[in-house]
């Protein structure tokens, strides 16, 4: 299929507290209608939207939800524009975390976020589908947030035939250093979800702090299939972001056979505590050095993975989305690449896949001649440069262990849950 370009906008919004959702929604809805008069054809608004993100004790009125829906509908009918935009959904008794698809024929499909984030669960309940929604300005991948730290589920919408990847999200930020907000999502790994799948994506996030208690970092951001920022906003403006994808005309192709990884066969668990030293060349000497610096084990190039809890990944098992999640779940804690892609993304697959699965990631770059090792949280923890050309770092194996990223944010669940929702979807496919 030819490639199809798509004007597309992602309005990042200053946030709001639900109590003062009637003031603002106005002012949203101008947002929107601006990005739909400039021409965009495919528009994205944040997660949380309608009529909030942190909700309270409260339940939310359906009517207010049923009215923001007509109201959008509106602006898609008079601009003939799709918009996708987060709000609360009731399904039965359940209340979903949603992104609403409108089209000028209404509502198109929703997606339910699946990857409920911390407090989140205090008042959603978590999604159990996976589904491209086809609109006219392509067919959707859509989902919510926290969503996108799991790599089977965009990798799932766009096998299913999602032709771009659609964002609503709420990016939050630990406010660690407010000149510089903080999300790994925001600043790595949305770019390797549009890589790794080779479609675009657009991402629509919030701004400023929602009841005094969530702040969230902007970037919104709009990103080619190679990955590659179209444009992204600032993280402190309130501002629609423009540009222009190729919707249609995918760059990566996968088997339906998923790439090995050679994982150790030994029943050996690794060390609670094991300190390991890392060289990007094989060298005697090194490890007589490491000796000295107490380190329990080297990892070179020459290094096989012996224990059941190590494996050696090459780069097509390391590119692929899915490749590394089944030898997670199965015990692997630690993951040998031996990377030879192109420098510029070794470092954000390698950030990505250690974050996303809490395990550690050992880098051998052939092509840059540099070592580095990554751990469960995504954080490059040490590195050989120029002349120094051992590092060491500690391997806790209690990190890995630790799939919650926030309280009640359980990562190992919510992966299997994936698995479990994208076979389901098989096989009602293939029935």
């Amino acid at each position: 299929m030819s490639a199809r370009p798509r004007s597309v906008a992602a309005v990042q919004l200053r946030a709001h507290d639900r109590a003062d959702f009637s003031e603002r929604w106005p002012q949203i809805l101008a947002r929107i209608a601006e990005a739909a008069d400039g021409g965009a054809e495919l528009i994205v608004v944040p997660e949380g939207t309608v009529p909030g993100y942190v909700l309270g004790t409260e339940p939310v009125d359906s009517r207010q939800i049923e009215s923001a829906a007509h109201d959008v509908i509106a602006i898609a009918v008079r601009s003939g524009a799709t918009i996708v935009y987060g709000s609360g959904r009731y399904n039965g008794d359940r209340f979903m975390n949603a992104a609403y698809v409108i089209t000028p024929s209404g509502i198109a499909g929703t997606s339910d976020k699946c990857f409920l984030w911390h407090a989140d669960r205090r008042w959603f309940t978590a999604g159990t589908t996976l589904a491209p929604i086809d609109t006219p300005a392509g067919r959707l991948g859509v989902f919510v947030c926290a969503d996108g730290r799991i790599p089977t589920i965009a990798s799932t919408l766009v096998d299913r035939g999602a032709e771009i990847l659609i964002v609503p999200t709420a990016w939050v930020t630990s406010g660690r250093d407010a000149s510089s907000l903080e999300n790994l999502q925001a600043d790595v790994m949305i770019n390797i979800r549009a890589r790794e799948n080779g479609v675009p994506l657009i991402a629509a996030n919030k701004i400023g702090v929602e009841r005094r208690s969530t702040a969230y970092c902007g970037k919104s951001a709009i990103v080619a299939a190679d990955g590659s920022f179209v444009a992204r906003a600032a993280q402190d403006a309130d501002e629609i972001l423009r540009g222009s994808v190729a919707i249609g005309s995918r760059l990566v192709t996968r088997d339906a056979t998923i790439p090995p990884v050679a994982r150790g066969v030994e029943r050996t668990p690794l060390d609670g505590s094991l300190r390991i030293a890392i060289a990007s060349k094989s060298d005697t000497s090194l490890h007589e050095l490491a000796a000295t610096t107490d380190a329990q084990l080297v990892i070179d190039p020459a290094t096989r993975a012996r224990s059941h809890e190590m494996a050696l990944v090459d780069d097509e098992a390391m590119l692929d989305p899915r490749a590394l999640v089944g030898p997670r779940l199965a015990g692997v804690r630690l993951f040998i690449w031996h990377a030879s892609i192109g420098a510029a993304w070794v470092k954000p697959y390698a950030r990505t896949r250690a974050a996303e699965l809490r395990a550690y990631v050992v880098v051998l770059d052939t092509l840059d001649r540099h070592a580095f090792a990554v751990d469960p949280d995504g954080t490059i923890v040490c590195g050989t440069y120029d002349g120094y050309e051992l590092a060491a770092f500690t391997f806790e194996r209690a990190r890995t262990e630790a799939w919650l990223v926030a309280p009640y944010t359980n990562v190992r669940a919510t992966l299997e849950a994936v698995a479990e929702i994208a076979s389901a979807t098989a096989a009602s496919t293939s029935s």
